[in-house]
């Protein structure tokens, strides 16, 4: 499980602060942490801790059960991470996911903040939606900004990025396509919410939503509301269409 120190060393010469384009990426705090090792420990290259963690023994009980390497270095921390209450960062490998194609998924077009698509990523989870896919250009997944605010929710679920809606609707051309719009033609109602057990829910992006051209991609969907909003937020929306569709009410 240890390395020895030039390999160490090495590895810490190579982590910098977080790139788009670099092979790996963070989780930082230890909630997040924790979910990375229990549900990809594969990925894990490995665990930094600072020396007054509090929960140090829970934490190298849990390294040792999944082979992962365990190290104490506060300068590390502090280099990589934002926030200065950062006790514990793992660093992982990006990976691929492939969409399971038997059951519903999330479709979010062009999403654009890092902390909305992780609160997104951990509502899915949340109503058990596990199938995510985004439409490019589209926020960073990978950004530890992104997966704090899943909260681990990331590493739960399968996600997978398109160049295009046309794209994601030719792979899986058995879901059937609910658009969520502001001018769609169906306003959603619990009463009224279509039973079927292949969809998909398709939510634009936070400033300006789906274009027209969805409109005949499948049935457009209104989330009703008053009028003094022009809009609901993002992930408010998407909460409402999986709750309506998963069943939970």
């Amino acid at each position: 499980m240890n390395h020895d120190n030039t390999a160490d060393g090495n590895m810490e010469q190579q982590i910098k602060s977080y790139k788009k384009e670099a092979a790996y990426s963070y989780t930082l705090g230890a909630f997040p942490t924790y979910e990375l090792i229990k549900s990809k420990p594969e990925q894990v290259r490995k665990v930094l801790v600072d020396s007054s963690f509090t929960d140090q023994n829970n934490l190298k009980k849990l390294c040792t059960e999944k082979s992962i390497h365990l190290e104490y270095n506060d300068k590390l921390i502090a280099k990589i991470s934002d926030k200065e209450n950062c006790y514990v960062a793992g660093v992982f490998n990006k990976y691929s996911c492939t969409l399971c194609e038997v059951r519903p998924h999330l479709v979010l077009v062009n999403p654009s903040n890092m902390g909305n698509l992780g609160t997104i990523l951990r509502t899915a989870v949340g109503f058990g939606i596990y199938d995510v896919a985004i439409i490019l250009p589209g926020a960073d997944i990978y950004n530890p900004k992104t997966v704090r605010s899943s909260m681990g929710a990331l590493f739960k679920l399968n996600f997978s990025l398109f160049q295009s809606f046309e794209e994601y609707r030719k792979q899986y051309a058995q879901h059937e396509i609910f658009t969520f719009m502001l001018n769609g033609e169906k306003a959603l109602t619990l009463q009224e919410c279509p039973n079927v057990k292949l969809y998909s829910l398709v939510f634009g992006n936070e400033a300006t939503g789906l274009n027209d051209s969805f409109l005949t991609a499948g049935t457009s969907i209104l989330i009703p509301q008053t009028q003094d909003v022009d809009s609901l937020n993002l992930t408010i929306a998407v909460g409402i269409g999986l709750y309506v569709f998963t069943g939970h009410h």
